[in-house]
């Protein structure tokens, strides 16, 4: 399998690699003269390319003419959670929902949260390496922390969805979900959403939904939804 790299302005043609990923190449993947890699731009193109001119800081590709990658489904994801307080769950998160696959992934705070800042540098380069380990084109959108209103105020197409945990919460995720639509998912911190946060929510468009019985940390209720969105297209192809 040929190496990955990430080069947001890819364009057919000759281009030289990031000193970071000229770095990877050259000292850490020892590649020469010659040998062929695979360029991703991040934005669903995908480009074969060869090793023109070795250096660690400046290495030089050419690249052949680009082609779309195959994670490209007609719909977008979105998901929404609030951050948790543990910093390691949420690197898993987005590492793992990059790697099954999403458009954007943003952040909220909400009356339970725990969390109100996040490196999103520190987040892009762990979306990035998914994203090239898993051979996916598409780097998802990463957005920094807003208020929790801020988020549910604004405009957004397909189907809007809370996971609240609730008596009266019965419907499932993956039976209100319309496939090939657009889906955005709210997800809560580890207190959950309060009463009062879930009714706004619904004033705003969103549907309340389940993520099944069992009792799910933030992260892993935030992948599960993810999953749950490419399980009902893929059942309905």
């Amino acid at each position: 399998m040929m190496p990955v790299f990430y080069l947001p302005d890819a364009v057919a043609g000759t281009i030289i690699l990031s000193e970071e990923e000229s770095k990877h190449a050259v000292r850490v993947l020892r590649l020469d003269v010659g040998d062929k890699v695979l360029i991703t731009n991040g934005q669903g193109l995908f480009f074969e390319a060869r090793l023109f001119e070795v250096h660690p800081k400046k290495a030089v590709l050419q690249l052949e003419q680009g082609y779309q990658g195959s994670d490209h489904w007609g719909f977008r994801l979105h998901l929404a959670l609030a951050p948790t307080k543990n910093m390691d769950r949420l690197e898993w998160f987005v590492e793992k929902a990059t790697e099954i696959g999403v458009d954007e992934i943003s952040f909220f705070v909400s009356q339970h949260s725990e969390r109100r800042s996040l490196n999103m540098e520190r987040l892009e380069k762990i979306a990035v390496s998914a994203m090239k380990q898993s051979l996916k084109s598409r780097l998802p959108l990463l957005h920094p922390p807003v208020p929790f209103d801020e988020l549910i105020a604004k405009p957004f197409s397909g189907d809007g969805f809370i996971a609240w945990i609730d008596d009266e919460v019965t419907h499932h995720l993956a039976n209100l979900y319309r496939a090939g639509s657009d889906g955005l998912v709210l997800i809560g911190p580890e207190g959950d959403f309060s009463r009062d946060e879930a009714g706004r929510a619904l004033k705003a468009g969103f549907v309340p939904v389940s993520l099944g019985k069992a009792r799910l940390r933030t992260e892993t209720a935030a992948l599960t939804a993810v999953q749950t969105l490419h399980v009902v297209n893929q059942l309905t192809r």
